[in-house]
């Protein structure tokens, strides 16, 4: 069937639209050219007004009957002088424009001195490596100019670079990390160390863009996220990497922010996930904040190799199945996961062997999460019993089509702990903390296109899903509500979070009309 052709008004009303709005701004700015002259003239009477009402004003009453035989003479004078009134005009009408010209102090063309000169010591600082012997007409020598090398540039209130355009000869091998390394870490060293930069490396170009980040808000308390069932917020990154945003609410009032969402489920790419980081740098927090998700529409098992009862909220929680410290029931709470997950599998190949759609029991989301389980590896090894780890094997290999996810968190000086199905099968990563370049290439498989500074607040690091790019993180506030240094807002976001507590540690199930409430 042949295509019908748009009505003309459709197919030609956009253009027509957009050569009007182009004509009627090209009018208004003649316009304001031409009338330019008559807008100054009347913005300076408007302030000769306010002038004289001020000054009428700020005269003693007692004054004011002088002063208006004064300007009742001057006005007489100006009347019988020849020309009087003429020039009387002229005159006003020169002071008119003379108040109503702009006094803004024009802006400065160009860098003033303090910013040349750091300009000129960072092209100084660039010598060594964009520069060659054998070049006959250098871009970069020792006393030359920095103008050709560096096209744009912005400065902050005080003094210090936020965006930076270089220019590099061609020559110069920035397809190789280790050169790209070094430049950048020089522009960091001299550019104004404790700030995060951004750095584009356009090869076809020959051209470095070097931008400043602004820090990612900490003040995003936990709560629930605006996602569909299988999406789960990691935390929140810059707004030009995403091109997503979630209403959050601050308070009383409501903001837009970009998040990490993370995908789980049978088409996900990447259906397990590897949080790293140092002491005290988040990755629990990171954790329970995926349990309150995954409570929203799965269950949970948190298998906690810590031992500080960070998880212990959980207990007894709907959907939570078990919170486990100890080195038995991790195995036990393990060995079943792995038993689930053969059983899903099987019930899902029988259903769909029958041509039936899969079972209920094996279309909720079941989530493993695990902290610390390296610190089970050393107490098993102790005593002589299996490695929790190796438990992980099927969840990990067979999770995606049985609906199961697992998340390991686990610090940097237990990496090498970690069990080969774990490091393989774990494609989405997060990196909490402060860390070093090759520490963020080695857990993300990526380096990260920005300076890592070594304070940091908790929370906040990098995330890579998969073969995507590598984002900055912040994970939102999600601390242990029975902490006493947790504020009371924070915990009181994190309660509200929480399914109802009907089953307790024992495994009885509490009657409707006997739960209580918590207290807020």
């Amino acid at each position: 069937m042949a295509r019908r052709p748009l009505p003309r008004i459709l197919s030609t009303g956009s253009a027509q639209i957009a050569r009007s709005r182009e004509l009627a701004r090209t009018a208004a700015d003649s316009a304001t050219d031409v009338l330019h002259p008559l807008i100054t003239i009347t913005r300076g009477l408007r302030r000769l007004a306010s002038a004289g009402r001020r000054r009428w004003a700020d005269t003693p009453k007692d004054r004011r009957g002088p002063l208006l035989f004064l300007v009742a003479s001057v006005v007489l004078v100006v009347a019988l002088v020849p020309y009087g009134p003429l020039l009387a005009v002229i005159t006003v009408m020169a002071a008119a424009a003379w108040q109503g010209r702009d006094h803004r102090p024009p802006e400065p063309e160009g860098p003033d001195e303090s910013q040349t000169q750091r300009l000129q010591s960072l092209y100084e600082a660039l010598v060594p490596y964009f520069s060659a012997a054998e070049d006959p007409a250098p871009l970069y020598t020792h006393g030359g100019e920095w103008e050709k090398a560096f096209p744009a540039y912005d400065f902050d209130g005080t003094g210090r670079i936020t965006r930076l355009v270089i220019h590099y000869p061609a020559y110069f091998t920035d397809g190789e990390a280790p050169s790209r390394a070094r430049i950048e870490q020089l522009l960091y060293a001299k550019s104004g160390r404790g700030r995060e930069y951004h750095f584009t490396w356009d090869e076809e170009g020959n051209q470095l863009t070097v931008s400043v980040l602004v820090p990612l808000p900490t003040d995003i308390a936990a709560q629930r996220f605006v996602t569909a069932p299988g999406e789960t917020v990691l935390g929140f990154t810059d707004p030009t990497q995403v091109q997503r945003t979630l209403p959050l609410g601050y308070g009383d009032g409501q903001r837009d922010v970009p998040p990490v969402v993370w995908r789980t489920g049978i088409r996900s790419t990447e259906p397990h996930l590897l949080v790293m980081g140092q002491p005290g740098s988040g990755t629990s927090t990171l954790l329970r904040s995926i349990a309150l998700q995954a409570l929203q529409y799965g269950d949970v098992v948190v298998v906690e190799g810590g031992g500080t009862g960070e998880y212990a909220c959980l207990t007894g929680r709907d959907g939570v199945l078990a919170v486990e410290c100890g080195l038995a029931g991790a195995l036990a709470s393990l060995e079943w996961a792995a038993t689930e997950t053969e059983r899903r599998l099987i019930a899902a190949n029988r259903a769909r062997q029958a041509g039936h759609p899969p079972p209920d029991d094996t279309r909720r989301p079941l989530w493993i999460l695990l902290d610390r389980p390296s610190a089970f590896t050393h107490l098993a090894a102790a005593d002589g019993r299996t490695d929790p780890q190796s438990l992980l094997q099927v969840p990990l290999r067979h999770g995606r089509a049985a609906n199961v996810t697992v998340v390991v968190a686990d610090q940097f000086d237990s990496a090498e702990a970690l069990s080969d199905p774990v490091r393989q099968h774990t494609r989405a990563r997060v990196v909490l903390g402060p860390a070093t370049p090759d520490q963020l290439e080695a857990v993300l498989g990526a380096p990260a296109h920005t300076t890592p500074v070594t304070q940091v607040p908790p929370g906040r690091g990098y995330a890579r899903l998969g073969t995507g790019p590598v984002h900055r993180l912040q994970v939102p506030a999600t601390p242990d509500p029975y902490d006493e240094a947790t504020s009371e807002a924070h915990r009181q976001a994190v309660l509200a979070l929480l399914p109802p507590r009907t089953t307790p540690a024992d495994g009885e199930t509490v009657p409707a009309e006997a739960v209580v409430a918590e207290a807020p």
